[in-house]
């Protein structure tokens, strides 16, 4: 006969075993669900490697590095030259008459404002530099300019020297978003997107375009040039984009530079 005491004790041992028998499940189920999750981080991390190592997140960042939307660039040259000495009047104005295919393009330039691009575009002309060259790149959205003086004709040449930005703050104030507008007839360097960083390109502006404050302006454009630039703009570009070369070919057949 089992006594109330002995009773007792098997309940009170049966409860322990089960108490027990739980918490070894509770682990064991712990065990499972940190072996699932580590599981899932890893095959994580691997293809994280996979795409870095494939070249996936390079893509991505060269496509963003490609996109044109605004920002007239010019890729530095890979060739490096000495920057000209200066040696022209800081005091005057000079024309830069550009012969082109579409038509003649003046532009005045004022040597007290931009002295060290005047300069070199200056010396630049005086070698032949944009003599036959191509205007290579046409804008049609956004922003509204043709782009010329890269001596290879793609957006990747230049000099073999930069010059310093010079004039930045003659356009106003930015605005929210950080731009000024760059009103037709305007003519400003185009740059890699970093400060001081122009070469021999520059781009022409038909229509009014809002820019970061960060492209030197350097000349205005005479009614006449202004009239045949709003004409190749007009016929847009060769694929029918909005970004690409123009569909009128336009080639610079002389660049020169004159005093007042």
């Amino acid at each position: 006969m089992v006594t109330s005491d002995q009773r007792r004790r098997q309940l009170a041992r049966e409860k322990y075993e089960r108490q027990q028998m739980r918490r070894a499940e509770a682990r064991r189920k712990s065990r499972q669900r940190a072996a699932v999750i580590g599981a899932a981080v890893a095959a994580v991390v691997a293809t994280l490697v996979g795409l870095v190592v494939g070249g996936v997140f390079d893509k991505d960042k060269k496509d963003q590095a490609a996109d044109p939307a605004a920002n007239p660039s010019a890729a530095p040259s890979p060739k490096q030259s000495p920057s000209p000495a200066m040696a022209i009047d800081k005091n005057a104005k000079y024309t830069f008459d550009l012969k082109t295919s579409a038509g003649e393009i003046k532009f005045e330039m004022d040597a007290a404002k931009t002295p060290e691009t005047v300069n070199s575009f200056k010396s630049l002309a005086d070698k032949g530099f944009f003599d036959n060259t191509k205007c290579h790149r046409l804008t049609t959205s956004g922003i509204y300019v043709l782009q010329c003086g890269d001596p290879e004709g793609s957006g990747t040449g230049g000099p073999g020297y930069t010059i310093a930005d010079e004039n930045l703050d003659s356009l106003g104030k930015p605005n929210d978003q950080g731009q000024v507008i760059y009103p037709a007839g305007t003519v400003a360097m185009a740059n890699t997107g970093q400060p001081h960083s122009g070469g021999s390109q520059f781009f022409l502006v038909y229509k009014d375009s809002p820019l970061a404050p960060s492209y030197t302006p350097f000349g205005k454009i005479d009614a006449a040039g202004l009239k045949a630039l709003e004409d190749v703009a007009k016929a847009g570009t060769a694929d029918g984009g909005q970004d690409g070369a123009p569909k009128t070919p336009v080639t610079i057949q002389k660049g020169a530079v004159t005093q007042n």
